[in-house]
């Protein structure tokens, strides 16, 4: 799994270089999530452009690194493509997530 890391203020930017997440990939995912935000900052933005695949496993990667951040810090979502915000949708995860449709637009945000 590929991510990488930048710092805008106070924003945590992730994104993922890897065209999808699934079975494969989840742990690793998590894993390396938890390493990364486990340095302080206030807003946390995953950018998802890149993610043209997401499944049942990836998924839950996706919501047990939102549960790790805990209330304070929320996970953002932004550039999702059409096949995974399909998936956030369908499973209403959608209500659940803060959801930026571009990179931009997640960075301009208040949170």
């Amino acid at each position: 799994m590929n991510l990488t890391t930048e710092h805008k203020g106070d924003i945590l930017l992730i994104t993922v270089m890897d065209d999808r997440i699934d079975a494969a990939s989840a742990i690793q995912f998590k894993e390396q999530m938890r390493d990364i935000t486990s340095a302080p900052s206030a807003r946390v933005v995953l950018d998802m452009s890149n993610v043209g695949f997401l499944d049942s496993s990836g998924l839950g990667a996706v919501v047990a690194v939102m549960k790790a951040l805990g209330p304070v810090r929320r996970l953002e979502l932004s550039g999702l493509t059409t096949t995974v915000e399909k998936v956030f949708r369908l499973t209403r995860m959608d209500t659940v997530f803060v959801i930026h449709k571009s990179l931009p637009e997640g960075l301009k945000a208040a949170g």
